[in-house]
């Protein structure tokens, strides 16, 4: 499946941000969906992964009571909710979808990514 984030930009710190990701082709009711990130000069890191199935929801530390992931069915979109930025968050942001029904932070358990979208928060 291919995926197409949006929702990226410029923003100060404090402000909030919400990052969309949608498929192109089949449905996302199967897959479970994540967000990564990647700052520059540094590993991709995950971020939060949703059960499409249940809802289920897993977070890294480091945004735990920030973000927020979330999906509609109906539009078949899953969504980043960032609040409270950080410049610390600055990176390019991936969502991802696996095939396993669990929860997972690890990228080799996501088969499917999108292209990412710049997120930058300034000081």
């Amino acid at each position: 499946v291919q995926l197409q984030a949006s929702g990226g930009g410029l923003v100060q710190a404090g402000d909030s941000l919400r990052l969309s990701c949608a498929p192109s082709g089949r449905t996302f009711s199967t897959y479970t969906m994540a967000w990564f990130r990647q700052a520059p000069g540094k590993e991709r890191e995950f971020v939060a992964c949703i059960l499409w199935i249940g809802g289920n929801t897993y977070y890294a530390d480091s945004v735990k009571g920030r973000f927020t992931i979330s999906r509609d069915n109906a539009k078949n979109t899953v969504y980043l909710q960032m609040n409270s930025l950080k410049p610390e968050d600055t990176a390019v942001y991936y969502c991802a979808a696996g095939r396993g029904r669990y929860l997972s932070d690890r990228a080799a358990d996501f088969d499917s990514w999108g292209q990412g979208t710049q997120v930058t928060v300034s000081s």
